[in-house]
């Protein structure tokens, strides 16, 4: 089991220049995100917010989405900058007449992560996970703890103030996305995996009395016929791990067990990761990174519990 995060205090307010906005508006911006998304986007309110996967036809993961209501008419997606373009191009091709216009917005808001003692002064009253507060022109999503720490995305103009705060460096609060357990789609791990893979029917990021939206028939085929296989699971390894590393085990070489979903340097040393794996392999407990002779990976179980029905 992982133990050096215990020894670490996470706290600050850290700058995400690795995420960018998506700005769905229109009259019918909800109800278009709707038929697109792993989520329930019509029945979004002013208070909630919205874990989601934009899936392909085959039903993989080709993006995943903070998604929040700035306003009836308004919904911005927080996601991977390096997913982004192809993202927001593959997703206007769906349009069609609904009532919705989608840019890049990334240059018109600013946003932070907010951790510990920063969140403390923000919002002292502590909020589930996906819900929203708005504070003037700011927005304040709920995030899940990374080793019962409390985490929150701030979102606001550029024009305003950044939040107050001990200054988190960007890697540490990239190393807190990996202890929450909940990894967002980027490059590397385009298409590699449907939404049980990493978790997300288990986190809030999946919806199965929503209607149909692309590869819905292979989600839910996933998640009711049969036991799942392949699960998302924290790991540590004193060698570089990179998301969309392989992991194999020990007696086999031939293929891999798993794929590192998202990784990040811990500030102990070393790199911690969430990756995705077969629950057999991960039941062995001897996982290697790169090949059968790589660097053996420590690992642990999803900071969450895993819902065993929907």
């Amino acid at each position: 089991m992982i133990i050096q995060a215990m020894h670490y205090k996470l706290n600050g307010v850290a700058p995400l220049p690795h995420l960018g906005v998506i700005r769905v508006e229109g009259d019918e911006a909800g109800k278009f995100l709707h038929g697109q998304l792993t989520q329930d986007f019509a029945l979004l309110g002013l208070s909630d917010a919205r874990l989601a996967g934009f899936c392909s036809a085959k039903g993989r993961m080709q993006a995943s989405f903070v998604g929040l209501k700035r306003s009836p008419t308004e919904v911005l997606l927080i996601c991977q900058r390096d997913i982004l373009a192809p993202t927001l191009k593959r997703l206007s091709m769906f349009v069609m007449r609904a009532k919705a216009k989608l840019v890049d917005a990334s240059a018109d808001y600013a946003l932070f992560g907010l951790a510990g003692d920063a969140l403390d002064l923000v919002a002292p009253e502590a909020s589930p996970a996906w819900t929203k507060r708005d504070v003037g022109a700011v927005s304040l999503v709920s995030l899940y703890p990374a080793d019962g720490v409390r985490r929150a995305l701030w979102l606001a103009p550029v024009t305003d103030a950044a939040p107050t705060g001990v200054d988190l460096s960007t890697a540490d609060w990239c190393w807190s996305e990996v202890r929450s357990g909940i990894a967002m789609v980027s490059t590397p791990i385009n298409e590699a995996f449907v939404p049980q893979m990493l978790n997300y029917e288990s986190v809030g990021g999946v919806n199965f009395k929503k209607g149909c939206y692309p590869g819905q028939e292979v989600v839910a085929r996933s998640q009711f016929r049969g036991t799942l296989k392949r699960r998302a699971y924290l790991a540590h390894a004193d060698a570089l791990m990179q998301a969309g590393d392989e992991v194999f085990q020990a007696e086999d070489d031939s293929q891999p067990c798993g794929v590192v979903a998202q990784a990040a340097a811990s500030p102990l040393g070393g790199f911690d990761a969430i990756v995705s794996m077969q629950v057999s392999a991960f039941e062995t407990n001897a996982v290697h990174l790169g090949g059968a002779n790589g660097a053996l990976l420590a690992l642990a179980p999803p900071p969450y519990p895993l819902l065993a029905d929907i």
